[in-house]
């Protein structure tokens, strides 16, 4: 009947109802003192084009079914105004059929249906002028009349529970689609984590074929935990895996906050991309990579005395290295299983000033140092040899930024035997300002008043 639902068997159910309406119709209007032969023939016609239609739409499917229904739509709405001109247009079954085939047109095609449908109507219609002639009498019997109402009643009410059992379903379907989405939501966020955000941000906007192997001037940075592997030797799983994370966790944050990118964890080292994405200049990935490695370096130093208090004498400290150049970055691997890495000798020499970086010290090269000398404070350490190149690396010791240093300098840091002093004035709140200048000067003066042999 409706050609937006092409299921052979919606389609016969309600099919088989207006027809036999109609049929009813016809059968109510019928004199059998004088019968019209017309009539009883398009009431047989009628109810065969009912199982004609059924096994047509049931041995056809694909397109040819949609092509199929749409013909079948405007058939039934042509048999509805012949069915109406053979019993002389009889006034509350006109209405009643009329009012149906606007419903259904409306409800199933939207107006295109609807224009379709009528214009079917009228052509059934005036096909019968063919074989019979209307008296036009616009009559009112009661029994064609109840005829009409009972089968088009019946149309309407099953139609009603149609779509009542249809809303049901699809709300249930909704629901479970709305599930289905929440669960999707927390796999795709959980995926995220495992992807670097060029490939994550590439395959939800259809663009992994874009991952092309390029070349890009980057900075890359490398770190570790010195003497990490000793320090797992003598902890228990537990305790380490806690301690690794806690680690890890820290570092990632303060990645995240500079704009890194993570390339990959390797262990207790790390691999963070400068320039890949989100770059405003190589300067400026520089200063932020930088930048970066001195706020992990802080970090650290808060992180050692929480893992002193835990119980954990051995004092944890990471070496990092740093170089700026061209890279090559995208996708290496086979087709079970992609990588998305930067490659080079750029990277390797990152990796080598991350080895031969001494605990707490940050090593760049000179390409990197060129960059950040404004604004970064620099030692020259001189040439060092680095495993896999052939000619000596100038380096540098980062000490700190500028603006740190001197008399705006805002974080200091000493140790000596027995003495430990991490201070960093920009994180002190002026309600603990006080209390960390009343601290000071007890140590200060019990530290005057002691004689120490």
């Amino acid at each position: 009947m409706t050609s937006s639902d092409s299921t052979p068997l919606f389609q016969y159910y309600f099919r088989a109802l207006i027809c036999f309406a109609a049929a009813g119709t016809l059968a109510a209007d019928i004199e059998w003192n004088n019968i019209n032969v017309v009539q009883p023939i398009f009431i047989v016609v009628l109810l065969s084009y009912t199982y004609i239609a059924f096994y047509l739409t049931k041995r056809i499917g694909g397109d040819q079914l949609l092509t199929l229904s749409k013909i079948l739509a405007w058939t039934d709405a042509g048999l509805i105004g012949a069915s109406l001109s053979l019993i002389d247009f009889s006034i509350l079954p006109c209405i009643m059929f009329l009012t149906m085939i606007q419903f259904n047109a409306l409800l199933n095609g939207g107006l295109r249906k609807w224009g379709e449908d009528n214009a079917a109507f009228l052509v059934g219609i005036l096909a019968s002028f063919i074989i019979y002639e209307p008296r036009w009498v616009l009559s009112g019997r009661l029994e064609i009349s109840a005829a009409s109402l009972i089968g088009v009643i019946t149309y309407f009410c099953a139609y009603a529970l149609f779509t009542h059992a249809r809303m049901n379903k699809l709300s249930l379907e909704t629901k479970r689609l709305e599930q289905e989405q929440q669960l999707h939501k927390m796999r795709t966020y959980k995926l995220s984590r495992y992807l670097p955000p060029p490939v994550w941000k590439a395959i939800n906007e259809g663009r992994d074929k874009s991952l092309q192997t390029e070349r890009k001037r980057l900075t890359v940075f490398f770190s570790d935990i010195k003497d990490f592997s000793e320090l797992a030797e003598e902890m228990e799983a537990e305790a380490l895996t806690e301690l690794l994370n806690t680690y890890l966790t820290e570092m990632t944050k303060i990645v995240h906050q500079y704009g890194g990118t993570i390339d990959k964890f390797m262990g207790d080292g790390i691999m963070v991309l400068f320039g890949d994405s989100n770059s405003k200049g190589v300067k400026h990935d520089a200063l932020r990579c930088l930048s970066m490695s001195l706020a992990m370096r802080k970090r650290m130093k808060a992180l050692q005395q929480h893992w002193h208090h835990q119980g954990i004498k051995r004092p944890l400290q990471i070496r990092m290295g740093i170089n700026t150049g061209y890279c090559t970055v995208g996708t290496f691997g086979t087709s079970n299983h992609l990588d998305y890495t930067a490659l080079g000798a750029h990277v390797n020499l990152a990796s080598r000033l991350e080895s031969a970086a001494e605990p707490g010290e940050i090593l760049v090269s000179h390409e990197t140092w060129g960059l950040v000398k404004d604004t970064i404070m620099c030692r020259d350490k001189g040439n060092v040899t680095v495993k896999g190149f052939s000619h000596p690396i100038k380096v540098y010791q980062v000490v700190d930024l500028r603006k740190n240093l001197g008399a705006n300098q805002t974080y200091f840091e000493k140790n000596f035997d027995g003495f430990t002093m991490y201070l960093d004035i920009e994180k002190i709140r002026n309600y603990d300002k006080e209390q960390v200048l009343q601290t000071l000067a007890e140590i200060s003066e019990k530290l005057r008043d002691k004689i120490i042999p």
